[in-house]
């Protein structure tokens, strides 16, 4: 089983063989894999790859291993991620805590927390529970012209706001006012584009800085996620704007090959106000709610 130095190396040889592992699915002596996990026929588990609790390895998925097993590098499959059938995982990555990874996938770079990759080369296409809330985040009452909407979302302090789209023939107008349809007065703004589409942004929360989002050119997805809930938000348009307020996990994604997207923040710049970890926020979060 090898000699991981860390605590829970002991927990890993402990709990190996209470998991599923099928006869014809090959493990180096060099990997770890820990109680619950799943490794189905077929599957290639190699030198330096730990699978966390829970995991679920399909039949023919392989890790592909260098040609010197010392070069592959730690590889870690953190608990309840899901591999489908036939994928190939490159050595030295990390597939976050219940990543899915969809049958055939090819692998080359690490996946976050919850999200969902296929493809070759493997591209984020979704996010675990962000789907089941995408229609009512998205869908609002038509907006009258000088009275813009705010709408609730299942995520806890989230929320999506339409304005004014004023059409005219020498140009179209939006507008929106700080402290009042946007709830701050910002600090600090930045923007991002040229994103390519395989590319993803955000992947953090903030302890105490509020964030506006709205895509000023193309389109983009945000996942918001408080810890407990979980959705997914088209911003497509100059009107919409998305408030993320502090504590809330945010990652942009699927940008469209003109995206632009606009974000305003209530506080100038802090890196000790990131919390860049999932595990970190959940943690933060449970512990605010005890």
């Amino acid at each position: 089983m090898g000699h991981p130095a860390a605590p829970f190396a002991t927990e890993l040889r402990s709990h190996a063989l209470a998991a599923s592992i099928d006869d014809l699915a090959h493990i180096d002596p060099r990997a770890q894999v820990a109680s619950d996990c799943i490794v189905k026929s077929g599957a290639h588990i190699c030198a330096g790859v730990t699978l966390e609790r829970g995991v679920y390895v399909g039949a023919n998925v392989a890790f592909a291993e260098l040609p010197d097993a010392t070069d592959n590098g730690p590889t870690r499959v953190k608990a309840d991620a899901w591999i489908g059938p036939n994928a190939t995982i490159s050595v030295g990555l990390t597939i976050g805590a219940r990543a899915v990874v969809r049958p055939g996938a090819v692998v080359t770079r690490s996946v976050p927390p919850s999200a969902i990759v296929e493809g070759n080369p493997a591209t984020i296409v979704g996010y675990v529970g962000a789907k089941d809330h995408v229609a009512a985040a998205i869908i609002a009452p038509a907006v009258p012209a000088k009275r813009p909407a705010v709408q609730a979302t299942p995520v806890n302090g989230v929320t999506l706001h339409h304005f004014p789209l004023i059409p005219d023939l020498r140009g179209n107008l939006t507008v929106g006012e700080f402290d009042r349809q946007v709830p701050f007065k910002p600090l600090r703004y930045f923007m991002v584009f040229g994103v390519p589409n395989r590319e993803i942004r955000g992947e953090h929360a903030h302890h105490r800085c509020e964030q506006f989002l709205i895509c000023v050119r193309g389109s983009c997805s945000v996942v918001a996620d408080d810890g407990d809930n979980k959705m997914e938000v088209v911003l497509d348009g100059p009107d919409q704007g998305l408030y993320l307020p502090p504590l809330t996990w945010g990652v942009q994604y699927k940008y469209s090959a003109d995206a632009m997207l606009l974000v305003f923040a209530s506080h100038y710049y802090d890196a000790a106000d990131y919390i860049r970890e999932y595990d970190e926020f959940q943690a933060v979060v449970s512990a605010l709610t005890v």
